[in-house]
């Protein structure tokens, strides 16, 4: 039916990986790609791919280029290219990207900007009835 071609969805290793049953505070930056299954705490930013498992939860500003996202966020995401929210996916925050991909069932309490122009053009004129 759809084509689901997000690099991010088909990482199994990569130089950064967050297990399960770890908690991590604190600020990261990598080049190349993260899983993250457990908890994270502070800022994530890859100039790659970024999967967030089902049983993770992350609170933290979130940079990447692709992420496949399964499970939690509170705090804002952005997004290079495209993101993909599983039915298991949820978000607190802002969501920036240039292409969004969610399955029913997925949670995205924020505000949404999909697309290629770099900032969101704010709409101010009044609906009449």
């Amino acid at each position: 039916m759809f084509k689901e071609d997000n690099p991010a969805r088909d990482i199994k290793s990569a130089e950064t990986i967050i297990g399960a049953s770890v908690k991590v505070e604190g600020d990261f930056t990598s080049d190349h790609d993260i899983i993250i299954d457990g908890e994270v705490t502070g800022n994530i930013r890859t100039k790659s791919n970024l999967k967030i498992g089902p049983g993770a939860r992350v609170k933290a500003e979130i940079n990447a280029k692709n992420a496949y996202i399964a499970g939690g966020i509170i705090g804002n995401v952005t997004v290079e290219e495209k993101l993909q929210l599983t039915s298991e996916a949820s978000i607190k925050g802002n969501v920036n990207a240039t292409l969004l991909m969610m399955e029913m069932g997925a949670k995205l309490n924020g505000q949404c900007h999909i697309g290629d122009d770099s900032k969101p053009e704010v709409l101010s004129k009044k609906v009449e009835k």
